[in-house]
């Protein structure tokens, strides 16, 4: 639901803010910005309304591809970064407040890697009161809108 308002935000916004809708895949949408120049695949948690979201994205100008990015529902206790899984592998996360990212380049390619062949993925912490949280994302569409993300900035 939240893909196909977002889809419907950027149509409208897009003379304004140069984000540009490029087709939705499942429970994940693919967008392009012209200013930094980006494209990304994103979808929101299993879970609607918390504000969370996931995203894969490319930026040319700065010779990044397929880096992880996530928006938390809720903040980590500092000093326990959150964990993102995927099938059976494990990605400790670095965060500052509610935004969750991969360490480095490597992780990335990754991350990206097991979302390929997983039909989910999530992430979850310990919040500063001690509570538990997880988001969780369905992945079936992921890897069209990771790809299609990619062309996207190709074609630039």
């Amino acid at each position: 639901m939240l893909i196909r308002t977002l889809l419907l935000m950027a149509a409208i916004l897009t003379p304004a803010t140069g984000r540009q809708a490029l087709g939705v895949f499942h429970s994940w949408g693919t967008f392009r910005e012209a200013d930094p120049a980006r494209c990304f695949a994103m979808a929101e948690p299993v879970r609607h309304g918390t504000g969370a979201f996931a995203s894969i994205a490319t930026w040319p100008a700065r010779g990044i591809r397929d880096q992880f990015f996530a928006r938390l529902s809720r903040p980590p206790r500092d000093g326990v970064p959150p964990m993102l899984s995927i099938d059976d592998r494990r990605f400790t996360l670095t965060a500052r407040g509610n935004q969750a990212w991969a360490p480095d380049a490597r992780t990335d390619a990754a991350i990206v890697a097991a979302m390929r062949s997983a039909r989910a993925m999530s992430i979850s912490g310990i919040t500063a009161s001690g509570r538990p949280f997880a988001d969780t994302y369905a992945l079936p569409g992921a890897a069209s809108a990771i790809d299609a993300a990619a062309l996207a900035c190709l074609s630039r």
